[in-house]
C-alpha cells in the first residue's frame, strides 16, 4: 500500500499536499484493483467521494472571499486573510492544496480509466455488467473533466482564439505512471489543448451516461439518475459542465444549446421564491440536477458556511459588502433574506449590533453530528444556472428577446412582482451579469466571472446605515483593488510544483 500511496502522490511531480479532502485512491494492490464489474462499482464510490468534495468548503469560498463581494471581520483570526487582502502568492498553502487535491484525484480517475477500458473488451463480463461497468467509466471520464475544468477556471487565462494556442493551459497528465524520474513530469499544454482535453472527455462521459440511460433496462438505476436532486451523474449534469465550459472558452452557440437542453428536459424546476430554504438549508431543491449524498454517518465534504459565520451566534469571519446588502437586490427579491442575515457580534467586549451576514449557508440539521457544523451538501449543478447561461449566451449572441425572457423566467421565481423588461444592448449584458451576481453569490463563479468580463473592482469598506460596523472589518481588506485583467484573477502555479518540475521552468504565470 505504501508503494501504491507514494506513487500517487508522485505522479506529475505532485509533492504539493493533498490533503483537501480529495483523496487519490489506492489502498489496494495495483494490479488486482480491477478485476470485476464489483471492483468497478466499488472503485467508483471513490470517484463519488472526490466529485462531491469539490462543490463545498475552501474550494467554493476563496475565490469568493478574493474577489468583491465580503470583507473580513478582525475576528476572524486572519483565516482566509491573505486571500481576502488581495496578496497572492505562488507559496500560499490554500492555492497549493487546491492543485494537489485536483491532481490527486486526476491520479485516481487515471489508475481506473484503462483498466475499466480494458475490462470492457475483455469479453468477460455479461450485457447487463458491461452497461453498468460503461456507465462508471462515463461517470469517471466526467470526473476528470471536471477535476481539470476546475483548475482551468482557476489556473489559466481567458480563453479567445488569439491567444488560444499561445498561452498556457494545465499538465495534462493522462496516464497513471508514478515515477519520482523528474524528467519524465509533464510540461504545461497549450490553453486550446487544454479545453479539447476537457471537451473530448465530456463527450466520452455524456455518450455513455446517455447510452445507460437509454439502453441499461434498469429503471430504478435511470429513475436515481434522472431525477431531482439526483444522487448520481445523468447525461444533464454532463450538459450543464460542457455548458459552463462553453461559456468561458467564448463558445456561445454550445453554451446555449447546452443549457437549453437541460433547461428543457421537464426533469428539473426553478424553486419557488417562498421556499427557497429548502434549497439552502435542506439540500432540497426541485432544480437541483445533481447533488451528490451526504449523511450524518458520511459526509465527505467541507463546511462552506464556517468561512463566513460561525457555530458561537455572536461570531463572524466575513461579512458581505453594503453594496451586497443594500443595493444589489430590488424590493421584493427573495434572495435577500434567503442569503443574509443579522447578527449581533461581540467583539472584544463590545457588542455591535445587526451586523450583516450571509447565511446562504446554514447548516443542514440533517447532518448535525454533536452539535452545529455548518454542514451542507453539495450541489454542483442546479436549474438557475443554466437560466444564466443561457441568457448571457443568447446576449453575446444577439438575441436579446430570448436573453431577456431567461432573465424574467428566473426572476419569477426569485422577486415577488418581477417585470417582464425587454433589455438590448449594454442594459441587457448588465443585466445579465447583476443578475448572475444576485444569484450565485457564494458559489465560487465570481473571480471567473469578472476575469471573463474583463472588470475590475474595488472593494467598498463603508457601512453607511450601521457605521459601528467599519470599526470592526479587517483595514488591509477595506482599500483592495483589481484591475481589468488583473494578473490575481489567475492563481499561481504553486511554488513547490515549480520547484519540483523541471519543465514548468519558464512557465508560471504572469505576475508571480
Amino acid at each position: 500500500m505504501k508503494k501504491i500511496l507514494l506513487s500517487l502522490f508522485l505522479l506529475g511531480g505532485l509533492l504539493t499536499s493533498c490533503d483537501m479532502d480529495l483523496k487519490p485512491i489506492g489502498s489496494i494492490d495495483e494490479s488486482q484493483a480491477i478485476e470485476n464489474a464489483n471492483d468497478c462499482y466499488m472503485f467508483r464510490n471513490g470517484i463519488y467521494n472526490n466529485l462531491r468534495a469539490l462543490a463545498t468548503g475552501r474550494y467554493l469560498y476563496q475565490t469568493e472571499l478574493q474577489m468583491d463581494q465580503f470583507l473580513g471581520c478582525v475576528q476572524n483570526g486572519n483565516r482566509n486573510g491573505t486571500l481576502s487582502n488581495g496578496v497572492i502568492l505562488s507559496s500560499d498553502s490554500d492555492i497549493e492544496n487546491v492543485w494537489g487535491g485536483c491532481y490527486g484525484a486526476i491520479a485516481s480517475t487515471n489508475f481506473f480509466i484503462p483498466k475499466a477500458e480494458e475490462l470492457l473488451q475483455s469479453g468477460t463480463l455479461d450485457a447487463e455488467d458491461a452497461i453498468a461497468v460503461e456507465r462508471y467509466l462515463g461517470e469517471t471520464y466526467f470526473a476528470r473533466a471536471t477535476f481539470y475544468f476546475y483548475l482551468l477556471d482557476h489556473f489559466c487565462p481567458v480563453y479567445n482564439e488569439t491567444n488560444k494556442d499561445k498561452q498556457l493551459g494545465l499538465c495534462l497528465v493522462t496516464e497513471y505512471a508514478p515515477t519520482a524520474e523528474k524528467t519524465h513530469y509533464p510540461d504545461r499544454s497549450t490553453l486550446a489543448e487544454t479545453y479539447t482535453f476537457i471537451e473530448n472527455d465530456l463527450a466520452k462521459a455524456y455518450e455513455m451516461i446517455k447510452d445507460f440511460e437509454e439502453n441499461s433496462g434498469d429503471g430504478n438505476a435511470v429513475g436515481d439518475m434522472l431525477t431531482i436532486n439526483a444522487p448520481y451523474v445523468n447525461s444533464y449534469a454532463v450538459e450543464a459542465l460542457q455548458a459552463r465550459l462553453a461559456l468561458i472558452k467564448g463558445d456561445y452557440a454550445t453554451a446555449l444549446a447546452k443549457a437549453q437542453d437541460v433547461m428543457g428536459a421537464g426533469i428539473w424546476r426553478l424553486q419557488n421564491r417562498l421556499q427557497l430554504s429548502q434549497l439552502w438549508t435542506n439540500d432540497n431543491s426541485t432544480e437541483l440536477i445533481f447533488r451528490p449524498i451526504s449523511t450524518s454517518t458520511e459526509l465527505g465534504i467541507s463546511s462552506t458556511g464556517s468561512a463566513y459565520i460561525s457555530t458561537d451566534p455572536n461570531q463572524a469571519d466575513y461579512l458581505p459588502t453594503s453594496q451586497v446588502v443594500n443595493e444589489l437586490y430590488p424590493d421584493g427579491d427573495k434572495r435577500l433574506e434567503a442569503y443574509f442575515g443579522v447578527r449581533d457580534l461581540l467583539v472584544e467586549g463590545t457588542f455591535y449590533n445587526n451586523a450583516p451576514i450571509f447565511i446562504k449557508y446554514p447548516g443542514n440539521p440533517a447532518l448535525i453530528i454533536g452539535g452545529p457544523n455548518l454542514m451542507n451538501m453539495a450541489k454542483p449543478f442546479r436549474l438557475a444556472e443554466m437560466y444564466l447561461i443561457a441568457a448571457e449566451a443568447a446576449c453575446e449572441l444577439g438575441q436579446d428577446k430570448d436573453a431577456s425572457t431567461y432573465l424574467y423566467n428566473l426572476r419569477s421565481y426569485r422577486i415577488q412582482g418581477a417585470q417582464n423588461v425587454q433589455y438590448s444592448g449594454n442594459e441587457l449584458r448588465n443585466e445579465v451579469r447583476t443578475e448572475r451576481a444576485r444569484e450565485l453569490i457564494g458559489e465560487g463563479f465570481r473571480m471567473s466571472d469578472l476575469r471573463r468580463w474583463g472588470l475590475g473592482f474595488t472593494r467598498s469598506g463603508e457601512y453607511p446605515l450601521n457605521p459601528a460596523i467599519n470599526d470592526i472589518i479587517v483595514k488591509a481588506g477595506t482599500t483592495v483593488q483589481y484591475q481589468p485583467n488583473d494578473y490575481r484573477y489567475v492563481w499561481p502555479i504553486p511554488a513547490t510544483e515549480m520547484q519540483v518540475n523541471p519543465h514548468l521552468a519558464g512557465q508560471q504565470n504572469p505576475g508571480y
